[in-house]
């Protein structure tokens, strides 16, 4: 997905089931000319056929909802070919939520006690296809996968970062090494908790540091 144009506004869709949290989202979003709020929905079946319609650049969805759940939801999405981008924001920082989200397809995962600030770069990060991952999610998997000696990068999460350090997107990426776009975003995942990092930036830039990217890529 491209990059939106200063004239062209980001499309949401705020799935969650307490109201008062979708008030408050509408209420931040609708205020920043980047953003326009275009639907809403209570859980994740609503979710799905409010999203097929609209087909928003980023869904920003809950997970833990009645009926159908977030990534019950995710999938279903991705199951219909819908190519809007989803940015969970929840409260919940399992292990075991954190990836099932994005084995199913989530671009990003934020707590929502994020701030303001960083909800917005998210928001635009999502809508670019870039992966997002909460500092406090990064630091639970970085505990998870940390050993007494520093687990290395696996040759082809190694294979990914050089690509995303050329420029590639996820989806590009993807289409280079033959896997899928979501086990792309999982081996992002699995960089920013090895190196320590929140974003693909940073991940990049650690890399160089640690000589594990050459001057031309790996």
């Amino acid at each position: 997905m491209d990059v939106p144009a200063p004239s062209e506004r980001i499309r949401l869709l705020l799935v969650d089931d307490h109201p008062v949290v979708r008030d408050g989202l509408r209420g931040m979003l609708a205020g920043d000319p980047r953003f326009e709020v275009v639907g809403e929905a209570a859980d994740g079946a609503e979710a799905v056929a409010r999203a097929e319609v609209l087909v928003p650049d980023v869904i920003l969805m809950d997970l833990r909802m009645p009926g159908m759940d977030g990534v019950a939801a995710i999938t279903r999405l991705a199951e219909r070919g819908v190519p809007s981008r989803v940015l969970v924001l929840t409260t919940y920082d399992t292990d075991t939520d954190v990836v099932a989200a994005v084995e199913a397809g989530a671009t990003g995962y934020l707590l929502k006690d994020a701030p303001r600030e960083d909800l917005l770069r998210a928001v635009v990060a999502t809508a670019r296809g870039e992966a997002v991952l909460s500092p406090a999610v990064a630091t639970r998997l970085l505990g998870q996968v940390r050993q007494p000696a520093r687990e290395p990068l696996s040759q082809r999460e190694l294979d990914v970062l050089a690509l995303i350090a050329q420029g590639a997107t996820n989806r590009e990426a993807a289409e280079s090494l033959f896997i899928s776009e979501a086990t792309v975003k999982t081996h992002l995942l699995h960089i920013y908790a090895k190196l320590g990092v929140n974003d693909r930036a940073a991940a990049v830039a650690v890399a160089y540091e640690r000589g594990l990217l050459g001057p031309q890529g790996r």
